[in-house]
């Protein structure tokens, strides 16, 4: 065993290779421990070591905890105090054979003079037993010699042996196991989503899924999820690990279909009867059509039994199986001396007739319940010449649809063109029928008991009795889908043009009783209102606008009272032919006119509002205004369903 050598600039060195101390031209830094760089070894081997690139003893497995975790040959020790490696951490980690080494403070074992004083992984360089290998001094276990001893199972730039680097991949660095190239480090923001080694990090930010991975997915509501006929699906990871796939192969809630022991809308429950749209109607026992919003219809709850056939639409409103086939007309062969209000109906073209309160729900559809001819009030029978069904009225009126109208008349409800059943007498000497009755007594008292007239007209004469009256009252469930309904009409009267606003114009009002708040306050919709006045229907309309009063000659009207004044809104007499209307000639209190015995208004549009499912009740009236003479008349005929809202009024038609 030889002595330690003696301390040269404070530190012992075996061989001085130069003769300068301080700059570390003698091998070792000036804290002791071994420059970078090579050295050559002043072992007898062949080979040369070179020292780590580590100084004061220090390896690259920072933040060590104990030794295990310092894994560089000849830098095997842990001070865990910084949690550096190092060579030694004092003399007794120091070979003492065959020459007893120390650790100095740098941490490494010095004193050698040849290598096989130092470790295995170690060789003597400058007197300090360096990281370092040589044939002489190899390495320890697995690790091979390639200047230092390195890994050839996990180190990149000698993977599999020596001088064999890993490839450069993108947006990382290269990892080696089991001497294979087999991985990538990625850098910071960087991902390796497609495990694809030789493409490197492809993926900017974080791998949301692994290439082609599958998984279980469901898109419709949690609770229906694998219940009843309810299925997951299967979504993929797209290739680059960045997003799945859509749902395939799921099976979602559908409609409840009937009596396939199945639970098709996966609540639980098996074949249920539900409403789903809450229009009182079933899917399975209520014959509702379309319950759920689909294909067979986009807003359900106005697809019902109970709704009425929309034509053009191509929806099967109301769930008959079959699309855009509305009613047809159901008026023919109408005796014309009819007495059946329910007739009177069906020549309105009303077509479906229904119970108040039918035993089966599905048979709670729309249609007409109950009719009532009366007379003004409602009270006591008119006279049976005052009401009838016609196929046409006068030469060269036609019905609006079907082959009857309703005709309502103050005096006989026919023409001059051979009607009979009843048959025809003079308007303008008027026909007194001794049915004399109270007003409507509601729309009476909604006009604050008086009869309303036209802007600038003067009151009735009489206002306690409507004369020679005839009422038809429809009480009629309205279609779910409906929010209106209109009439077509056409008023006469022998008052024009004498009589234009007098205190003898005679009345036609239509009143509705519906929950819908916006028709007129006192129910009457046979009403102009040009947003200033209102206008009720009768011979003072012609002063309301154009378009109103056309079926007529133009005159000086008036001039029976207190307003003469010239008319110019008639367009052709013609429709007037064959109707009694047209029949010239002077009569007792005509003013010495002997022009034709009367005007119309032509055919008007006449609508209303309705609450959807509700029953309505509608009241047609017409009566004699202060005495019985100069008739007035009133085709009605071609009801209309319509989902929309109107405007509650005439307009030209």
């Amino acid at each position: 065993m030889g002595t330690a050598p003696a301390r040269t600039c404070g530190f012992a060195v075996a061989l001085v290779i130069a003769s300068a101390c301080g700059s570390g031209s003698d091998g070792l830094a000036e804290d002791g421990s071994p420059t970078t760089g090579d050295t050559t070894s002043t072992g007898s081997g062949s080979g040369s070591g070179t020292a780590a690139d580590t100084t004061a003893g220090e390896s690259g497995d920072d933040g060590c905890v104990d030794d295990v975790d310092c894994t560089v040959p000849g830098l095997g020790k842990c001070n865990a105090q910084n949690g550096t490696c190092r060579g030694c951490l004092d003399d007794a980690d120091c070979p003492q054979h065959p020459v007893a080494l120390a650790c100095n403070d740098a941490g490494f074992c010095e004193g050698c003079t040849a290598d096989n004083h130092c470790p295995l992984g170690t060789t003597c360089q400058a007197g300090v037993c360096a990281p370092g290998c040589n044939d002489e001094q190899p390495c320890p276990g697995s690790y091979a010699c390639c200047g230092t001893c390195v890994d050839p199972q996990q180190d990149a730039k000698h993977c599999g042996g020596c001088d064999a680097p890993c490839p450069e991949r993108a947006n990382g660095a290269p990892t080696c196991a089991a001497g294979e190239c087999s991985g990538v480090a990625c850098d910071v923001g960087w991902a390796d989503c497609n495990g694809v080694v030789v493409d490197g990090c492809e993926t900017e930010g974080e791998c949301t899924c692994a290439p082609g991975a599958t998984q279980p997915c469901y898109s419709g509501d949690a609770s229906t999820r694998n219940v009843g006929a309810c299925v997951d699906g299967e979504q993929t990871c797209n290739e680059l690990g960045t997003a799945w796939s859509g749902c395939v192969g799921e099976l979602l809630p559908g409609d409840e279909l009937c009596a396939n022991a199945a639970d098709d809308d996966c609540d639980g429950d098996v074949d249920e009867d539900i409403d789903a749209d809450g229009d009182g109607w079933t899917a399975c026992t209520g014959g509702d059509c379309c319950d759920e919003e689909g294909p067979i219809c986009g807003d359900p709850a106005l697809v019902n039994p109970g709704a009425f056939e929309v034509d053009g639409n191509d929806v099967d409103d109301d769930c008959d199986g079959v699309s855009d086939n509305p009613l047809l007309p159901c008026d023919g062969g109408l005796a014309s001396n009819s007495a059946d209000p329910n007739q009177y109906a069906q020549a309105l073209d009303l077509c479906r007739f229904t119970d108040a309160a039918p035993a089966d729900p599905v048979d709670r559809v729309w249609g007409v319940i109950d009719g009532t001819l009366a007379r003004a009030d409602g009270v006591g029978a008119p006279a049976p010449e005052s009401r009838s069904l016609r196929d046409g009225f006068g030469d060269n009126i036609d019905n609006r649809f079907g082959d009857r109208m309703v005709v309502l008349s103050t005096g006989r409800a026919a023409d001059d063109a051979g009607d009979v059943n009843p048959g025809f007498d003079d308007f303008q000497s008027g026909q007194i029928m001794g049915t004399d009755s109270p007003f409507p007594i509601d729309w009476y008292a909604a006009n604050g008991f008086s009869l309303p007239n036209a802007p600038g007209c003067p009151v009735p004469l009489d206002d306690t009795d409507a004369q020679d009256p005839v009422l038809l009252e429809l009480t009629v469930r309205v279609p779910t889908n409906a929010n209106s309904f209109s009439v077509d009409m056409f008023f006469f009267s022998a008052e024009y043009p004498e009589y234009v606003c007098t205190a003898y114009n005679d009345f036609f009002v239509a009143l509705v009783d519906s929950t819908d708040p916006s028709n007129p306050a006192d129910k009457n919709i046979a009403i102009y209102d040009d947003g200033v006045s209102t206008w009720p229907v009768g011979v003072n309309i012609v002063d309301a606008t154009d378009g109103l009063f056309t079926a007529c000659t133009d005159h000086s009207v008036g001039a029976c009272g207190d307003d003469a004044h010239a008319y110019s809104g008639c367009t052709s007499n013609a429709l007037l032919q064959g109707t009694g209307f047209d029949n010239p000639g002077e009569v007792e209190f005509a003013c010495a006119y002997g022009g034709e015995a009367g005007g119309g208004t032509g055919w008007l549009t006449m609508s209303g509002n309705v609450t959807p499912g509700e029953t309505m009740e509608i009241r047609f009236v017409i009566w004699d205004t202060s005495d019985g003479l100069y008739d007035s008349l009133v085709l009605l005929d071609n009801w209309q369903w319509s989902v929309q809202a109107s405007t509650p009024g005439v307009e030209p038609g």
